[in-house]
């Protein structure tokens, strides 16, 4: 296999031909949109990391953690494809391979990680859908990195932090895919300042929701304006009622105990909303208000209200809306996923540009390894959401390295091995199951950096020199 071709992307991730969502991110595919966005570098006959060389060993960087994330650990996965291929030796000094992911523009690998969303989305079985619509999560999550001046200028550390005791935060929003728990969408900027809130992040994400989804978030993007700008759009909205609005079941168009149709006045202009887009604004909307009453031990509500706005009870009935507004929860196990399993929670880069490829080359492999499972839960008349990601995330791991060296039969072997494995893991079925949020194994006793390392390097020094 030539070092050019992005074939390597694709047999690392399990894309084989023949499989049902083989086109969701081809080869050619790749190649299209490097070419589209003008990146072309290692175009020489002995060059090493060409830009399918150097995606693929940024992409092996996220699926392993803690030392096995490493650049060197990077080189020498690729000086090994270089062995294996017949190819021959090369350095695994890491400068080159860092110059060369520099070369590599943000919005490529985020247009690769939409793509796969976007294409399989539309090929999903209409069994893995809720009620023939297209349902993406909405939640906000932060992460974190080095701490280096570059970093800080552009994702200050909070302000309860002393200077040298933090480090960078960045506020993400992201929007999930209730049928494939694809990452559809991701927004991000500074923990703190103008307009770097949660809903103005989700207001970055508009163009990527289309007429009749319906969009599930909690009670944070429950607002006037947030709703009538969506359904303006055309998008429907689940959301759990703001602790700071009240509600009456005796007011409004009654559908059933619990269950009513309220009209929403429109509230004055909002500092970050211009006067025309605010004149726009209906005077009113109207919304559906279902009180939902939580039975199940564990959870920390007797019972919530839902908001939506599925007007229609008889096509959306009272119980339709509470079981998926449960789903919600959902999103907690994806980003989990995401931070926790994949290692997205402490990001290594030490400047802003590469920390954002690191993070869209994260959620590029996460939605790679989905497509896997996508594969494998079609294959076993599954849903998706009935897989173990960190199942799925191993299998792939095990072979990334080994696929691309395999022959055409084996690759077909090991690729439809893997798939049936991850169909053999499913995660448990436990609605009732509550669990203390509290670990049993102590960790280590640590003390605490109160002053800047450069400082307390400097205490020691003077401490041992007396």
């Amino acid at each position: 296999m030539p070092l050019s071709s992005f074939r390597c992307i694709s047999l690392s991730f399990l894309n084989a031909p023949g499989l049902p969502f083989a086109e969701v991110l081809p080869e050619e595919d790749i190649q299209q949109v490097f070419d589209e966005e003008g990146v072309r570098f290692g175009q020489d006959d002995d060059a090493v990391y060409t830009p399918a060389v150097t995606l693929w060993a940024f992409l092996s960087q996220v699926l392993f953690n803690d030392k096995h994330r490493s650049c060197l650990a990077a080189t020498a996965r690729v000086a090994t494809l270089m062995v294996a291929l017949g190819l021959g030796r090369c350095s695994d000094n890491t400068g080159a391979y860092c110059r060369a992911r520099r070369k590599i523009p943000a919005v490529v690998i985020q247009r690769l990680a939409l793509q796969v969303a976007d294409r399989a989305e539309a090929s999903v079985p209409t069994q893995w859908l809720w009620m023939n619509k297209h349902v993406h999560l909405v939640d906000g999550v932060t992460v974190s990195g080095p701490d280096t001046p570059a970093n800080q200028a552009a994702f200050p550390q909070p302000n309860a932090q002393k200077p040298g005791l933090g480090f960078p935060v960045i506020r993400m929003v992201v929007l999930l895919s209730l049928a494939t728990a694809m990452i559809g969408g991701a927004a991000m900027g500074p923990y703190s300042g103008k307009e770097t809130g949660e809903t103005a992040l989700l207001r970055q994400l508009f163009d990527r929701l289309q007429p009749g989804d319906v969009l599930l978030g909690d009670r944070y993007f429950c607002s006037y304006f947030m709703i009538a700008l969506l359904v303006e759009q055309g998008v429907d909205v689940v959301t759990r009622l703001h602790q700071r609005r009240s509600f009456d079941f005796r007011r409004g168009t009654r559908l059933g105990q619990g269950d009513h149709v309220v009209d929403w006045m429109r509230p004055v202009k909002p500092k970050w909303m211009d006067q025309a887009t605010y004149e726009r604004m209906p005077e009113s909307i109207q919304v559906r208000e279902i009180l939902v009453q939580v039975n199940q031990p564990g959870f920390r509500v007797k019972s919530f209200v839902a908001v939506t706005t599925l007007l229609d009870a008889d096509t959306y009935s009272k119980n339709d809306i509470a079981d998926l507004y449960h789903r919600r929860w959902l999103v907690e196990l994806d980003i989990r996923s995401i931070k926790t399993i994949m290692g997205m929670d402490i990001l290594r880069c030490k400047t802003p540009d590469m920390l954002e490829k690191e993070i869209w080359t994260c959620l590029l492999a996460y939605n790679l390894i989905r497509k896997a499972m996508l594969e494998a839960a079609l294959a076993s008349d599954h849903s998706p959401r009935q897989l173990s990601f960190t199942a799925a995330l191993q299998k792939i791991a095990a072979s990334f390295e080994v696929l691309i060296c395999c022959t055409e039969h084996v690759i077909v072997v090991l690729v439809q091995t893997h798939l049936r494995h991850m169909a053999n893991h499913p995660v448990g079925h436990r609605p009732d199951r509550v669990e203390p949020r509290a670990i049993k194994r102590r960790p280590k006793k640590q003390k605490l950096l109160t002053t800047p390392r450069e400082d307390a390097r400097a205490q020691l020094l003077a401490n041992a020199e007396q």
